[in-house]
């Protein structure tokens, strides 16, 4: 297993090893003492599911505020996505900048999404299944988004949206821009 670094330092590239033969393959998709070696120190308390159905439906970009705010281990596991993660620490030095990574059923990679980042996805296939484990349990009182497209974070999701609806939940469609959300997340020189 090894961790590759993004441009948003906090943010990494998870590549699991894949042990595999005639009949099939075999892979850790999670070990704590393993992640903790890469420098993930989450204790993850929940582990969440989607499927979408459809090629071009997006989901984001999503986050929980302070105090329940969640770091995220996230993997495709059937399908392909562009996966997204932004940084939303205000006094960041890379506030509003954003990562992407394609993750697949094949691929088998995985995002690390630290606490103070929003995430999304695209999924570019048809019948996508998606898991992510979470470092806080799910609070409505918290439950937050932003606009997908907001201009000032400029997130390109892989250039399907030409000319092209994506699929939104009507929590998306309503999503404020940043500017006019209650995002509280501060950035600290230590996180």
């Amino acid at each position: 297993m090894k961790a590759v670094e993004t441009a948003l330092p906090e943010v990494l590239i998870i590549e699991p090893d894949c042990h595999g033969d005639y009949r099939g393959w075999f892979m850790e998709t999670y070990s704590e003492p393993k992640y903790k070696e890469l420098g993930i120190m989450n204790h993850f308390v929940q582990d969440n599911h989607s499927m979408s159905a459809k090629k071009g439906t997006l989901r984001g970009i999503h986050f929980q505020n302070d105090p329940m705010a969640q770091a995220k281990l996230v993997r495709c596991t059937k399908g392909i996505v562009i996966d997204v993660a932004v940084d939303l620490r205000k006094g960041s030095p890379r506030y509003r900048q954003w990562v992407s990574v394609e993750l697949s059923g094949e691929n088998k990679k995985q995002l690390y999404v630290p606490r103070g980042f929003g995430h999304g996805f695209i999924t570019l296939t048809d019948y996508v299944e998606f898991e992510y484990k979470v470092d806080n349990v799910y609070s409505k009182e918290h439950d937050r988004g932003i606009r997908f497209d907001d201009p000032s974070i400029g997130v390109d999701w892989g250039g399907l949206l030409n000319g092209i609806e994506p699929i939104l939940s009507e929590k998306d469609i309503n999503a404020p821009l940043l500017e006019n959300s209650d995002c509280n997340f501060i950035y600290k020189a230590s996180n």
